[in-house]
């Protein structure tokens, strides 16, 4: 029989121990619903009790109804001064009103003896009755060990005793945490060992789990390892947010277990959907996405080389391990000076150009290319203007307005208040002048405003036109404040995000050119979808 994994996500308490992760209570609530629909089975909510915003956070659950997860409280044992129905944690928990607690004990003895200052003997008591008073009031009842495999190393029948006493106080799950993540993959399978020994021993079925920490660059390893050592549950995060160096990566470990291990899990009938919910908490977060992370990464099926290129066009498989598509993410042929023919051809094919590889346009693209990239240009995040330079370099790219001329003015006048900015332009739209001005917040602001203002009465549709990020690199910094710049512009509209580039020593030049980049883009292709 095909072994089943429970997968337990704990973004919304764990991840939000990331340095600069932080989500609103409807952020947690939108991320738990998606979580959801993507097949998670267990999402841990935080603390109850912690803070208001996890008060809040559970009170709204209480109103949410999920298809299949199963919402998880999390918390400690007892105090050791308090009676488990004397002690605030576990009311907080029972309050919480969910189908699942989880709670930590402490499994290494020296914190028990410098953390929470008691006996060992102590420790193992408030282990059993705080899980033996939450086991009549929740369906599923699951304990963390934190520091199992650290206590494990240095004391290890004390550790095992820590889980003996919490099967009597009826955990159905014991998770195995490498909480300060040093642990490394060849130490997970005899540890593994020793504990199913162990649990045999107790005459018990409790399931096991493994919650790693990235610490080492090991957690996404040590979790499969763990897998394929009998464990039936995962705990990570999606994109593995997690204090320090982060949690175990779900976006990894469910990927590799579903297509690598062949295993079940109710995400594997969902795994279209990683990308984009991988995507949906960074945005909700606030965060970058990282372009170089396996499976969802921008990256992660991105081919540069031209005979990378040739190879995957016939067989994806000479360079991918998985089809993109199976995680919902695209693969993506990149330009750059090592690209060839097929690379460019490639892209044609893409944006709907008609090319062919003798074509002469073939060898102005390639020579246009290679000189703009000369100069500092990239057009890795930046197809929308290679896309106008190949469309110009085979006569087909329409001009939908001339400059005639800008400007820039930064005024400040007292230390204590922020510069006043204002851009002026000039430029024609089939003869017609248009002349006009406006403030911004910065010049590069101030000069999109003053762009728009001028082409709207022409194009109406820029109005839905958003810019949504702007990045700035200095290619060289030999020259100090005259080092030429390359800038990133990422636009939106209601349909599409797309990405421009600009070069040049002065970053108003530079800004410009990939803000004319963006507008042109646009109004190509609404163009488009007019005729």
């Amino acid at each position: 029989m095909t072994q089943t994994i429970e997968f337990y996500d704990t973004t919304l308490r764990d991840g939000t121990q990331a340095e600069n992760f932080d989500l609103s209570v409807g952020d947690k609530v939108r991320i738990t619903r998606e979580l959801d629909k993507f097949g998670i089975d267990y999402i841990e909510g935080g603390w109850p009790g912690s803070n208001p915003k996890a008060v809040e956070y559970f009170e709204k659950m209480k109103n949410v109804e999920l298809k299949h997860a199963k919402l998880a409280a999390f918390g400690s044992t007892r105090h050791f001064s308090n009676p488990p129905e004397k002690d605030n944690n576990l009311q907080a928990l029972l309050a919480a009103q969910t189908p699942a607690v989880t709670i930590f004990g402490k499994s290494w003895d020296i914190h028990v003896r410098d953390a929470l200052r008691i006996k060992l003997e102590d420790n193992l008591q408030i282990i059993e009755d705080s899980l033996a008073y939450l086991r009549p009031h929740v369906r599923h009842l699951i304990y963390d060990a934190e520091h199992f495999f650290d206590g494990f190393k240095k004391n290890r029948e004390y550790c095992l005793a820590t889980l003996g006493q919490a099967i009597k106080g009826g955990a159905e799950t014991l998770a195995l945490c490498d909480t300060n993540g040093g642990t490394l993959p060849h130490e997970i399978i005899p540890i593994f060992e020793r504990v199913q020994q162990f649990i045999k021993e107790q005459g018990s079925d409790v399931a096991l789990g493994i919650h790693p920490h990235n610490d080492s660059e090991t957690a996404v390893g040590n979790a499969l390892i763990a897998i394929s050592s009998g464990a039936t549950q995962v705990q990570g995060t999606i994109n593995g947010y997690g204090e320090r160096c982060g949690n175990g990566n779900l976006t990894s470990i469910i990927p590799s277990v579903i297509f690598k291990m062949g295993l079940q899990a109710e995400v594997g009938n969902n795994m279209d959907k990683l990308y984009s919910t991988s995507r949906l908490v960074n945005e909700l977060a606030n965060l970058p996405h990282n372009r170089y992370q396996p499976y969802v990464g921008e990256s992660a099926f991105a081919h540069k080389g031209g005979v990378h290129v040739n190879a995957v066009k016939r067989n994806p498989l000479t360079y991918e391990h998985i089809a993109p598509e199976k995680v919902g993410n695209i693969r993506r042929i990149l330009i750059s000076e090592q690209s060839g023919k097929s690379n460019v051809l490639h892209k044609a094919e893409k944006y709907g150009i008609k090319l062919d590889a003798n074509d002469p346009a073939m060898s102005r693209i390639i020579k246009e290319l290679k000189a703009l990239e000369n100069k500092g240009f990239q057009y890795e995040g930046a197809e929308a203007s290679f896309e106008l330079l190949m469309r110009k370099a085979m006569g087909n790219q329409p001009e939908f307005f001339v400059l005639e001329g800008f400007r820039v003015m930064n005024n400040k006048h007292r230390m204590d208040s922020p510069p006043f900015t204002e851009a002026t332009i000039r430029l024609s739209v089939d003869g017609n002048e248009e002349h006009t001005a406006s403030m911004g917040e910065g010049p590069v602001n101030a000069l999109d405003k003053a762009m728009r203002k001028a082409l709207l009465r022409f194009y109406p549709r820029l109005e839905e036109m958003e810019l949504i990020d702007y990045k700035v690199r200095v290619l060289s910094g030999q020259h100090g404040t005259s080092a030429k710049v390359r800038v990133l512009v990422e636009s939106r509209d209601k349909t599409a995000h797309w990405g421009t580039v600009g070069v040049s020593i002065n970053i108003i030049e530079a800004s410009w050119q990939a803000l004319v980049d963006a507008i042109n883009y646009k109004l190509m292709k609404d163009e488009q979808e007019s005729s």
